[in-house]
C-alpha cells in the first residue's frame, strides 16, 4: 500500500524528533534494519524511546569491531571503513537478510528499509572534527524496486557526544523525510536540518537513486545545498557527477580558476591552458597529482535576485564537457575559496585569473568584515607560497596589454600590492592567445538570446556544438532555421 502523504509543514511548528519517530512506528507497514558503526546507536535510540518500536524495528546492530565489521560486511579494497562502499556494502546486505527472513507472502503489505552509518566522530587531542556516511535504502510499495539516500557528513561540534545526539536527529529526519516527504526531494533536503543547526553538522555531499528519483538530478540537489547553507562548496567531476570534495583534492597540488562560465569561450580555455602550464613548472608540482577546478560562486549564478537552476545545469553541463572538475561554492572572496582548499590539501595552490579580478583583491571594501581588515585576509590568501597566474587585458586607450607592471589599484593598496608583486606571488602570463583576448561570455551570450551570427566561432566547437543541440541560453534550433530557410530563398 502506497504511503499517504501528509501535510506537516502546513503548520507552524516543526514535528519533534519524538514524535516523527513516533509516527514511523506507528505506521504498520514501515518495518526495517538499523546499522550503526563508529557513534552508537543514536538514531534507532530515537525509535525505542518514542515507543511503538515494535512493530518498526526487526533488528538493530552495531558491529564496532574491525573483525566483526569486515566477516559480516567484508573487507574494503582500501582497508578503510567510514566510506560510501562500506555504507552501500552494508545497505545492501541488511535489506538482503529482510528479503530472505520475512515472508512476503505473510506480510503482502510490508515496506522494507535499511537504515546505516559508517562515522568517526572527533578524536580524543580534538585534532579532528570527524566525518561519516549515512544511507538509507527504502521501499514506498511493497511491490516496488528500493531507492536510496546517501549522503556525507562533517560534524563542527567538538565534543562527541554532541556530535552523537546531533547524527542521532539527522537519521530520524532521514527516515521520516523518506517515507513522507520523497516527492518532494528539495524539501526533504530542507527538513534534513529539523531541529539541527548548521553550525552543527554540514552535510557536503548527496545523492538520490531508484525509481521515485528517477526525475532527480543529483547536481541540481547538490546545489540545493549550498544554496541552503548546507556545505559551503560541491563538486562534480568530469563525468558529471556528484562527487566528494575531500577525496577529489586531498594531498593534490591545486589549481582554480574562477568565472562566470556562461558560457566558456575560447578565452577562458587559453586562461586555463597557459596558467596550467605555468602552475606544473613550479617545483614539487607533479602533472599527475594535479587537480585543476573551475569554480562557479553562487552570486555569479544569480539572476535578477534568484538562482537560476537550468542556467546552472547549462553551465556544468559544457564545462564537464570540456572534461573539466567542477566547483559550485559560497566563497565570494578568494581567501575564503584557499581556506576551504586547505582542509583537504596541504600541496601547491595556485589562483588563474584576469586583471580585473586581481584589482579586485585590493579592493578594501570586501574586508570590512574582517577584525584584522585587508591584512588578514591576504595573510589567509598567501600564507602558503600561493601564487597568481594573471592573465593580461587588452588596454582600449592605446592598445597595449595592461598586466601586474602597469595595473592599478588604490593608491593606499600600491606599497600592499607591490610587497606581493616583487616576492613572486604575481606571474604573468605572456603569451596570451591575441585572436582570443577580447572574447567575453556576456556579449557571446547576448548574441546566442539574440539569434546573431557568429557567435560560434568565439567557443570551442564542442561547446557550440552542445549549446546548438540542447537549445542553452536561449539558442533556439527552430528560429536559426527559419534563417537558413530564408537566406536560400533570397539566394
Amino acid at each position: 500500500m502506497p504511503i499517504t502523504i501528509m501535510g506537516d509543514r502546513e503548520f507552524e511548528n516543526v514535528p519533534s524528533i519524538q514524535s516523527k519517530a513516533l509516527r514511523i512506528n506507528l505506521n504498520k507497514n514501515i518495518y526495517g534494519t538499523f546499522a550503526e558503526i563508529g557513534a552508537g546507536q543514536e538514531t534507532v535510540r530515537n525509535f525505542f524511546r518514542a515507543g511503538g518500536a515494535s512493530g518498526t524495528i526487526a533488528k538493530t546492530m552495531s558491529a564496532y569491531d574491525k573483525d566483526f565489521s569486515d566477516a559480516i560486511y567484508g573487507i574494503e579494497d582500501d582497508k578503510r571503513y567510514v566510506t560510501e562502499s562500506r555504507l552501500k556494502k552494508m545497505l545492501s546486505h541488511e535489506i538482503n537478510l529482510i528479503e530472505e527472513r520475512i515472508n512476503r507472502d505473510r506480510h503482502p503489505d510490508k515496506l522494507f528499509f535499511s537504515y546505516a552509518n559508517t562515522v568517526a566522530t572527533i578524536d580524543f587531542k580534538k585534532n579532528y572534527k570527524g566525518h561519516g556516511w549515512v544511507g538509507l535504502r527504502f521501499q514506498v510499495k511493497p511491490d516496488e524496486a528500493y531507492n536510496d539516500i546517501i549522503l556525507h557528513v562533517r560534524f563542527h561540534e567538538n565534543d562527541a557526544r554532541l556530535q552523537q545526539n546531533t547524527l542521532g536527529t539527522l537519521g530520524v529526519n532521514l527516515i521520516y523525510g523518506a517515507f513522507y516527504k520523497y516527492d518532494e526531494p528539495k524539501n526533504l533536503l530542507k527538513y534534513l536540518y529539523d531541529h539541527i543547526d548548521k553550525d552543527q553538522i554540514e552535510i557536503d555531499t548527496i545523492n538520490f537513486s531508484g525509481p521515485r528519483f528517477k526525475e532527480v538530478d543529483n547536481r541540481l540537489m547538490s546545489l540545493q545545498l549550498v544554496k541552503n547553507g548546507m556545505t559551503q562548496a560541491v563538486m562534480f567531476s568530469p563525468d558529471a557527477k556528484n562527487v566528494m570534495p575531500a577525496a577529489v583534492l586531498y594531498k593534490k597540488n591545486v589549481l582554480a580558476f574562477r568565472g562566470s562560465f556562461r558560457p566558456v569561450t575560447k578565452v577562458n580555455m587559453d586562461i586555463y591552458h597557459k596558467s596550467l602550464d605555468l602552475f606544473l613548472k613550479e617545483k614539487r608540482v607533479d602533472e599527475n597529482n594535479t587537480i585543476c577546478l573551475f569554480e562557479i560562486t553562487l552570486s555569479n549564478l544569480r539572476a535578477e535576485g534568484e538562482i537560476d537552476e537550468r542556467d546552472f545545469l547549462d553551465r556544468a553541463k559544457l564545462l564537464c564537457a570540456q572534461g573539466q572538475t567542477v566547483l559550485i561554492s559560497n566563497f565570494k572572496e578568494y581567501y575564503r575559496l584557499v581556506e576551504y582548499l586547505s582542509r583537504f590539501t596541504k600541496s601547491r595552490m595556485g589562483l588563474a585569473m584576469g586583471v580585473n579580478n586581481l584589482v579586485d583583491i585590493f579592493d578594501e571594501r570586501y574586508y570590512r568584515h574582517l577584525s584584522g581588515g585587508i591584512l588578514e585576509a591576504f595573510g589567509k590568501l598567501f600564507y602558503r607560497n600561493l601564487k597568481v597566474y594573471l592573465y593580461p587585458l587588452i588596454d582600449k586607450e592605446n592598445g597595449g596589454l595592461i598586466d601586474s607592471n602597469n595595473l592599478k589599484v588604490h593608491p593606499r593598496m600600491k606599497e600592499l600590492y607591490k610587497f606581493f608583486k616583487y616576492n613572486g606571488r604575481v606571474v604573468d602570463i605572456t603569451n596570451p592567445n591575441p585572436d582570443v583576448m577580447d572574447i567575453h561570455s556576456r556579449f557571446v551570450l547576448k548574441m546566442i538570446n539574440e539569434n546573431k551570427p557568429g557567435w560560434e566561432k568565439m567557443l570551442p566547437k564542442s561547446t557550440a556544438d552542445m549549446i546548438k543541440e540542447h537549445e542553452l541560453f536561449g539558442y533556439t534550433k527552430a528560429i536559426n532555421q527559419e534563417k537558413n530557410t530564408e537566406k536560400l530563398i533570397n539566394n
